[in-house]
Parts: C-alpha cells; sequence; structure tokens
C-alpha cells in the first residue's frame, strides 16, 4: 500500500464504533518487535483456543474465488479509469458507452470489476486481469500476463525472442493471438501449377488454446503465469495447476473452471467458446490440417498442451497413432457418427493402399482401451466401426 492508501485505511477503521473480532484499539503501542509478538500470540491462541475459528476462517478462504479478490484497493472513480482499460470494456461487452463517469463506475461495478469499500474504490483480480492497462500496476498480477517464447531449433538452449504481454486479458487478447500466429513457422504446400507458403498450425486451434491457457489456470500458484513456446517443430502452451476434468474427456464432458466468472465474462465477449473448451474445435482443426494428434500432459502444477508439426505417417510414435485414434473416434461419436478403417485414412490423408497400416493402428487403440467396436458381434472386418471407449 502506499502511504495515502494507509492513511484511508486507517481513517476507516477510526471510524468504526467498537472494537471487533479482527480490530483491537492500541495506545501508545508504537515498538515494531511489541506489536510483532502481539499479534503472533493473538494468531496462536486463535488456533489453540478457538479451533471452531480456525475452521471457519480456512472455510472462507476456501469459497472465495480468485476474481473476487482485490487487486488494488483506496482508489477514487479517478483512479479507476486511470488504472483500467474500459473503453475497451464496453466495446467487448457490446454496450453503449455512458455519457459521464459516474455511468462508467456503475456498469463496471454492475459485472463486479470494481467494488465500493467504506470510503473508496477497489479494483477486483476480475477487473484487473482482464482489463488492465498494465498488469505491472498490480503486484500479485504482474507475472500472469501472457508470455510467448521462440526458440531456435526443437529445445530450449537459445532463444529467438520472448515477450510477455503486460495487458488485460480481454485488452490484450487478439493481439498476442495475432503475434503468435505471425512468428509461427510455415509449411510449403505443392499444386499444380506453383507453390505457397501456408501456415503449418490452424489459427483457431492457437486461439482455443490460448483461451483456455488463459481461463483455466490456477492463479493462486505464485510466480508463474500462462505460456506459449514456439519450437521448430511443435508449440507448446501451458497453464498453471491441473486440469479439473481428465484430459481423455476434454472433448465430451461438461467443461469445469475454477474461475468461473472469468470464463463466463470472455465468452460473453466472444473470446472463447460459448458452450465450453473447444477442444473438439481444436481436434478438429488438426485434423484438417493432417497434423499428429495434439497431446495433453499433466504435470506437477501444471497443464501443457502441445500442437506438432506436419509428419508422415510412418515417422510418428506408437503413442502418436494410438492418440489420433482416439481423438478422431471421439470427434466421429461427438458428431453422432463412428469411426471406420476408412475415415482413419482420411484423417491421416491416406489412400487405401494404407488400410493394413491403419487396421494395426485401430487393434493397437483396442488394446489400450481407448477404443472399441461398436457392434462386437460383427464379423467383416472390411465394415467395422469403433467407438470411443466410455460411448
Amino acid at each position: 500500500m502506499s502511504s495515502i492508501q494507509l492513511k484511508q485505511l486507517l481513517t476507516s477503521l477510526q471510524n468504526l464504533p467498537a472494537e471487533t473480532e479482527w480490530l483491537e484499539f492500541k495506545e501508545n503501542r508504537a515498538e515494531p518487535d511489541d506489536i510483532g509478538e502481539y499479534v503472533s500470540a493473538l494468531s496462536n491462541s486463535a488456533r489453540q483456543d478457538y479451533p471452531e475459528k480456525e475452521r471457519e476462517l480456512w472455510r472462507i478462504f476456501n469459497t472465495t474465488r480468485f476474481e473476487e479478490g482485490i487487486a488494488k484497493s483506496g482508489l477514487d472513480s479517478d483512479g479507476i479509469l486511470q488504472l483500467l482499460d474500459y473503453p475497451k470494456y464496453f466495446d467487448l461487452t457490446k454496450q453503449p458507452f455512458p455519457d459521464n463517469k459516474d455511468g462508467i463506475i456503475a456498469k463496471l461495478k454492475t459485472d463486479s470489476l470494481i467494488v465500493e469499500s467504506l470510503k473508496d474504490w477497489s479494483i477486483t483480480n476480475l477487473g484487473a486481469i482482464l482489463f488492465a492497462k498494465n498488469l505491472n500496476d498490480f503486484d500479485r498480477l504482474s507475472r500472469k500476463g501472457l508470455r510467448v517464447i521462440q526458440y531456435f531449433g526443437k529445445n530450449r538452449i537459445k532463444t529467438r525472442r520472448e515477450i510477455s504481454a503486460s495487458k488485460g486479458y480481454a485488452v490484450g487478447f487478439e493481439t498476442a493471438v495475432e503475434y503468435i500466429n505471425n512468428i509461427l513457422p510455415e509449411t510449403e504446400e505443392i499444386g499444380q501449377a506453383l507453390r505457397r507458403e501456408i501456415q503449418m498450425y490452424p489459427k483457431i486451434a492457437i486461439r482455443e488454446l490460448v483461451a483456455n491457457a488463459l481461463i483455466h489456470q490456477d492463479f493462486t500458484i505464485a510466480g508463474t503465469g500462462p505460456t506459449a513456446e514456439i519450437f521448430d517443430d511443435r508449440v507448446e502452451i501451458t497453464n498453471p495447476g491441473i486440469p479439473l476434468v481428465d484430459t481423455l474427456r476434454m472433448m465430451d464432458e461438461p467443461p469445469r473452471s475454477r474461475n468461473e466468472s472469468l470464463a463466463k465474462l470472455m465468452r460473453r465477449m466472444n473470446i472463447c467458446e460459448e458452450r465450453g473448451s473447444g477442444i473438439d474445435k481444436v481436434i478438429f482443426e488438426v485434423e484438417q490440417y493432417h497434423l499428429p494428434a495434439p497431446n495433453f500432459t499433466v504435470k506437477t502444477n501444471s497443464m501443457v498442451v502441445t500442437l506438432y508439426s506436419r509428419q508422415e505417417l510412418n515417422n510418428m510414435t506408437t503413442s502418436d497413432h494410438i492418440r489420433a485414434c482416439y481423438q478422431h473416434a471421439c470427434l466421429k461419436y461427438l458428431s453422432n457418427e463412428q469411426m471406420t478403417n476408412a475415415s482413419l485414412r482420411v484423417r491421416f490423408n491416406l489412400d487405401d493402399s494404407y488400410s493394413h497400416q491403419i487396421s494395426r493402428i485401430i487393434n493397437q487403440t483396442v488394446k489400450k482401451d481407448l477404443i472399441k467396436k461398436s457392434d462386437p458381434s460383427g464379423r467383416s472386418r472390411k465394415h467395422l466401426k469403433y467407438l470411443p471407449i466410455w460411448a
């Protein structure tokens, strides 16, 4: 807090009529060591003598959502407007711009971007993370901006370029996605009469995965934020926190987010899918580009989604084959269809001569208990159809 904010807080506390469970009045006790010992004694007493109070505090802490937390307090209306890109808010939410400052403040309050306290205003974490002109103005959110890192080659030894987005997610999302797409490597497509450069990865997939990383991250993990890393042969998009949905069920399970208010407002602004995670759209676009299947990896405190550049079938690993087969079966099921040898050949952009090889991939995926025959009694191998194991 600044000295002004501290004075405002002190004035507010002095105006309270009496002591409370969380406030005591003391006079002429300005020794820092004494104050520290006193606070420590109070906290120890609360934990040994009043366990019900401790349980109640933990209950409150555990149910308070990140979005409801305070990013900066002690502000007047001018301070709010200096820190938040409020014109962008009205533009993205498609609301008419108010005629005066009070109207602007009222709208920001309606969407819980700001809250009113005893004598001033506070910007919530929701307001700051979405509409901050500069996240560095909010100490606890300064590391939550999207980092984009491009490397030389296939490892992290040498960095080509690195930027950290400083604007709120809603303010800077389109610019960030455009930047990523502009620096992605391109591949050459040879037509009948000419060659042309096309983007190696589908733009829609990049957009959806970046949006997912922003929305579904665990903001309680300090010192880290969402990251997009670009290598010569792949793109890795990472967000702090493990997913709330099994990675094998991300295409069909109803989406769950630990940041519901953030997700709701970003959907309202058409930054992400209205109905959910958009993972099925990512898989569809990857198949249209005939790329290896995306890999969803859960690490200790993070989730990593990897998009791979184009490879020939024989250069892919067995895991690549099985993952693609499973995801294709899921996508077909969600389209009210069923996977076949022929449909999987189309997914890999292969002709009939690869039928035997595709059958082997299907059998490997069956053995991994990821897909099953839609009709177990069917005897014609040529007409076999398959479903995800959970269908």
